[in-house]
């Protein structure tokens, strides 16, 4: 892993852990701020914040390198705003059904979304160790959500938050298409136009009235776990990808779980010291990758047995064994690259 992929895996991990203080902050916000709302409230604060950032910079002279959205990324900018509308709501009526703890740890499968859609949909490439890492988390995810000594069976709420984390795995693909752009500008336009798409629902099922104090600490609330976490992610796609980036993600229910049960009592599930040790396999296996370097192999002259009985050749050899006879034979010299655990290898030529 190189100097820039370690820095973009510490932006993932920071952007799921500031996204992991959604779940239980919003759960307590619910109690006076109906779930359209919030979801409105939490963009409308990512925007406005990011916003505030990016004057900023602009004034100190920064961010002149940055590309801007250009008219061929609307396509994916709308698919990215209308799901970002869906998504959160979803959400928020999820975690009003549903315990924190619970939803933060469903929002695991939002890396199983992103891989499959990316897959998929976009032929990113997905290795072997990634959908080990992918299955082992998958796995994990399973044992967090049985409940040992009851028949298990998903509740609304359930459904509701896996139906936010397969609109956030689309999502998270269409961004990927948009890392290249100012990720600033991508963070605001994904907070007002989302936003302002939720508060128009909110306004249409009469979910407008709260206090001003609950309001304020709602938009400070998406500024930091959704604008910062937002911005934090995309700077991450530019080299990891949207697959392996939402891998990243692992981190963040369990911050989540640690929250909801300092804040609300909510004990871990009794499955948890099984499942803890293969999340932390499924992160791992995401989050690095063999050793990789690139060798050549020097031009190499050989003699080249082989045989032409097999009806494509009409000319006649000299010198033939059974049916076999050989040529000259030269291999160019080659270059390419191993991937591979271990920083020492060879090669034999016979």
């Amino acid at each position: 892993m190189n100097a820039k992929e370690k820095r973009a895996s510490l932006l993932a991990v920071l952007a799921a852990a500031l996204y992991s203080l959604t779940s239980p902050f919003s759960k307590i916000l619910l109690s006076d701020i109906p779930p359209t709302l919030m979801a409105a409230l939490l963009y409308l604060g990512a925007g406005v914040g990011v916003l505030i950032l990016m004057i900023i910079r602009g004034a100190v002279g920064g961010g002149k390198t940055e590309t801007h959205i250009a008219k061929s990324d609307f396509p994916y900018v709308m698919g990215m705003v209308a799901l970002d509308i869906a998504a959160p709501i979803l959400f928020m009526y999820g975690l009003e059904n549903s315990n924190p703890a619970t939803v933060s740890l469903l929002g695991n499968f939002e890396i199983v979304a992103t891989a499959f859609i990316a897959f998929i949909l976009f032929s990113e490439h997905i290795s072997r160790r990634l959908w080990a890492a992918i299955f082992f988390i998958t796995i994990s995810c399973i044992l967090l959500s049985v409940e040992l000594g009851a028949n298990y069976t998903l509740s609304l709420g359930s459904l509701l938050a896996l139906g936010a984390t397969m609109c956030w795995g689309l999502e998270n693909n269409c961004t990927r298409m948009l890392s290249m752009r100012d990720p600033m500008e991508v963070v605001v336009i994904k907070g007002f136009c989302s936003g302002i798409g939720s508060l128009c629902i909110a306004a249409l099922f009469g979910q407008m009235s709260s206090s001003l104090s609950h309001i304020t600490v709602a938009l400070l609330l998406g500024f930091v776990a959704y604008g910062l976490s937002i911005f934090f992610y995309v700077s991450a796609q530019r080299y990891l990808g949207a697959a392996r980036t939402s891998a990243f993600y692992a981190v963040g229910p369990f911050i989540g779980v640690a929250l909801s049960f300092f804040l609300f009592g909510t004990p871990p599930n009794v499955l948890f010291p099984i499942a803890l040790p293969l999340m932390i396999v499924g992160t791992y296996l995401s989050s690095t990758k063999p050793h990789e370097h690139a060798h050549t192999h020097e031009p190499v002259t050989h003699n080249h047995w082989h045989r032409h009985n097999d009806g494509h050749h009409n000319h006649i050899h000299n010198g033939t064994v059974l049916g076999w006879h050989k040529h000259m034979h030269a291999h160019e010299p080659l270059g390419h690259s191993h991937e591979h655990c271990s920083f020492e290898h060879h090669h034999e030529l016979n």
